[in-house]
């Protein structure tokens, strides 16, 4: 008899022949009368980019003829020869192939890395039909880019609703930032520098923006993930590329303010802020967050303890190697000493022998 496992119970969920929350139950009655959480490998978190070499050949077929097509209609790489009337009439066979395409292989061969690719070159087609119109109108720079970003924001909004390809949810975000910069830049206020997206203490709204940003697509990615505690449909996969986009967006401009001011107390607050940072990574099982801080301690052990620094990285180095190695066991012990709060048992669950995740 062939066992079912959460491959196969995220197939049925895509395949609409179960809902998520059967599909969850079955997996909570499966895990106990196996004993449940003695092995912790299926709790990791889902991230696959392809799942043979044969995505890959596709993929590669898939970018060739992408740029054959950018070639023979003079768009993108190789210029705008077609006037902005061809952008956007080209823009949008683009995204009709797109489509087409995202049809066959993701909702009837539900490959991968191809869905992946698809969704991006969907995405490029609907900035190049914003731009067009944008440049059409005689717009400016700082307007074509919010009227491009803006649109390809919800085309792609329409796309996820149709093929739930998870990695759309995260361009999605990347538009909403390129919208909401735009948006800003039309009234003359620009960036002096790229330091200034990040830097709370530089002139303009631009740092301020990018943290609320973050934390918008931090909680949302937390819906996502709620939604789906065992990680058994695409809302959690969605939940990870959101994470990808936010985490980057909260860390980096909280650790460079505080590592742009220099003072201890600033290096001490930045100490605090990724251990808070560890913790929370921890308690949501995401690993996202301590990726995009990790490049701040090494920053800060070569600033601070200067020809000791490497020594501090080497240890930061075991430590990374050790959480990943014991990732589960450590998880189980903060959550179960964590204080009981809003959403705490709707997280994926942490100890060994847990009936009620």
């Amino acid at each position: 008899m062939t066992d079912i496992n959460r491959d196969d119970l995220r197939a049925a969920v895509a395949a609409g022949m179960m809902s998520e929350a059967q599909a969850a139950s079955l997996l909570t009655l499966a895990e106990q009368r196996s004993g449940v959480r003695q092995h912790m490998s299926g709790l990791d978190e889902p991230f696959e980019l392809f799942r043979g070499f044969n995505e890959i050949f596709i993929v590669v077929g898939l970018v060739i003829l992408w740029a054959g097509w950018l070639g023979v209609t003079g768009i993108g790489i190789f210029g705008n020869e077609a006037g902005y009337t061809g952008a956007v009439v080209f823009g949008l066979i683009g995204m009709a192939a797109a489509a087409v395409l995202s049809i066959y292989f993701t909702r009837k061969r539900r490959m991968v890395a191809p869905s992946i690719l698809l969704a991006g070159l969907f995405g490029l087609s609907a900035v190049q039909v914003g731009a067009g119109i944008a440049w059409w109108n005689d717009a400016g720079t700082p307007a074509a880019l919010t009227v491009s970003a803006g649109f390809a924001t919800i085309a792609l909004g329409f796309h996820y609703a149709i093929f739930r390809v998870p990695i759309t949810v995260a361009l999605m975000a990347v538009g909403v930032f390129a919208t909401a910069f735009g948006a800003v830049t039309i009234g003359g206020t620009l960036p002096r520098s790229a330091e200034d997206i990040f830097l709370l203490t530089a002139d303009g709204p631009f740092a301020i923006l990018t943290f609320a940003l973050g934390i918008v697509g931090f909680v949302i990615a937390m819906i996502f993930d709620m939604g789906d505690p065992h990680r058994v449909s695409l809302r959690s996969r969605a939940g990870f590329w959101l994470h990808v986009v936010s985490a980057p967006a909260i860390v980096n401009t909280v650790a460079l303010t505080l590592l742009e001011v220099g003072t201890i107390g600033a290096q001490l607050a930045l100490v605090v802020f990724i251990l808070i940072l560890a913790i929370v990574a921890i308690a949501i099982d995401r690993r996202s967050f301590l990726v995009a801080g990790v490049g701040y301690v090494v920053a800060l052990s070569l600033t601070v303890l200067e020809d000791d620094g490497f020594i501090a990285i080497l240890v930061l180095g075991l430590v990374l190697v050790l959480l990943g190695a014991k990732w589960e066991a450590l998880r189980g012990w903060l959550m179960n000493r964590l204080p009981v709060f809003p959403g705490k048992d709707r997280l994926p669950p942490w100890t060994l022998i847990q009936g009620t995740p």
